[in-house]
């Protein structure tokens, strides 16, 4: 069980900090302010959640993905996605949750997943750019985790992180075979990319001035770098693979800034990134009911399992009586 601050002490609370201090990782067993670990739940959570929706946009083209070699690339990485939430979700319950709670408060909407996945994914070109922009984003935003201060969440991300960037990687493969396919296939690539680019900067939260959670998360260990710093990275990464590919990212402001050595970009859509998040994005309740009629079809199996479970229990406790 996670020791809280049912054992709050003030030398339980130096030995937590001093751990922080020294950049070592807290692990299930020890001591941890209960902030501490309502935060740690509730970003584990809002990403293991993101991981399951976000099997629907791509899981939406394996059927109609135009050769086998490419529907086996995208099964594969649907498949992927799968197992990230299972490991998030097994980190999360070293926190003392259970992941049916979290999955019942999901399906409610008690609980948040990454705005980029309220998008739908309208042609082939978007498995393509999901790929390389929204699986490159996420490498920005989740690569520093794998040193977050949290045992069982920073060891999680390396897997993960590995597997994203080889996601990432594959997309870039598809788009970099469209555009240097048919016209029509390179003008999809960037209708496309015109879609998603500003989706995919608000994939790294509100400005710093208006997230809530960085600082403390911050002061922590849990988060190494600021929304706004995160964001700066992946749009000078993004921009040298965008003239590769020949496409033109959709911002007028996008200029590079030798006094910053960085680029400048434009302000994302703010207003937008509200309502999605608040449930009002183009396919929020569609993520939602799917996955909820996903859970309540599963229900025989969970149950079987548990049959099973306490059979196997009930076998063992006869061996020892």
């Amino acid at each position: 069980m996670t020791a809280t601050d049912e054992r709050s002490h003030p030398a339980f609370e130096d030995e937590f900090q001093a751990t922080i201090d020294a950049d070592q990782r807290i692990e299930p067993r020890d001591w941890m302010p209960e902030a501490y670990r309502k935060t740690l739940i509730r970003q584990i959570a809002q990403h293991a959640h993101s991981e399951i929706i976000g099997m629907q946009p791509e899981g939406n083209w394996i059927g109609r993905a135009p050769s086998l070699r490419r529907k086996a690339i995208l099964l594969a990485k649907v498949q992927d996605e799968a197992g990230h939430g299972m490991y998030l979700y097994a980190a999360a319950e070293t926190l003392g949750v259970d992941r049916e709670e979290l999955t019942e408060k999901l399906i409610e909407s008690k609980q948040k997943y990454s705005s980029i996945f309220n998008y739908p994914t309208l042609t082939y070109a978007d498995v393509g750019v999901i790929g390389w922009l929204v699986d490159g984003a996420a490498i920005c935003n989740q690569v520093p985790l794998c040193r977050c201060s949290y045992g069982p969440y920073a060891r999680a991300m390396v897997r993960i992180c590995k597997e994203e960037s080889f996601h990432q990687r594959q997309g870039y493969e598809l788009l970099l075979a469209m555009v240097n396919g048919t016209p029509a296939q390179k003008a999809m690539v960037q209708e496309s990319v015109d879609r998603w680019w500003w989706p995919s900067l608000m994939m790294f939260g509100p400005a710093d001035g208006d997230s809530p959670n960085t600082q403390q998360s911050m002061a922590w260990n849990i988060k190494r770098h600021t929304n706004d710093e995160l964001r700066q990275r992946f749009v000078d990464m993004t921009v040298p693979q965008a003239e590769a590919l020949g496409v033109t990212l959709p911002d007028p402001d996008l200029r590079w800034n030798d006094e910053r050595q960085a680029h400048d970009f434009g302000e994302p859509d703010w207003s937008e990134f509200k309502a999605v998040i608040s449930g009002a994005g183009p396919t929020n309740a569609q993520r939602i009911a799917h996955r909820r009629r996903a859970h309540e079809s599963g229900a025989w199996v969970r149950e079987a399992a548990r049959v099973y479970a306490d059979k196997q229990a009930a076998k063992k406790r006869e061996v020892t009586a």
